[in-house]
């Protein structure tokens, strides 16, 4: 499923009970709304052009911005404001992820 932006198009690839996974085709000086998810982490990885993701720390208005380049990868904690910004037009994909991943978790025999 498709989707028209103000900054580009999205595109739901997969969504199941654990996670959200989108391609977003986005367009240089774009930027997505300023907003947070109270619960799930939003993944960014970077497949062609380039993006600054900001991230709000704090109510005094403490931002950190990630510039992203073909390959990089950065996420955002939920509860935290955040937005995307268009560098260079591009690709990237857009994950969506709920409950803490346990990299340790694995029983071997």
């Amino acid at each position: 499923m498709k989707a028209g932006k103000i900054w580009g198009q999205t595109e739901l690839i997969h969504a199941n009970s654990m996670l959200e996974f989108h391609r977003l085709e986005y367009q240089k000086g774009v930027v997505c709304s300023e907003h947070k998810h109270e619960f799930k982490h939003n993944g960014f990885y970077v497949e062609s052009g380039a993006m600054i993701v900001r991230v709000w720390q704090d109510a005094q208005g403490l931002v950190d911005e990630t510039l992203l380049r073909a390959g990089d990868f950065t996420s955002v904690k939920p509860g935290l404001y955040h937005q995307f910004e268009g560098v260079v037009p591009g690709v990237a994909f857009e994950l969506y992820w709920g409950a803490e991943f346990d990299h340790n978790d694995i029983v071997r025999r």
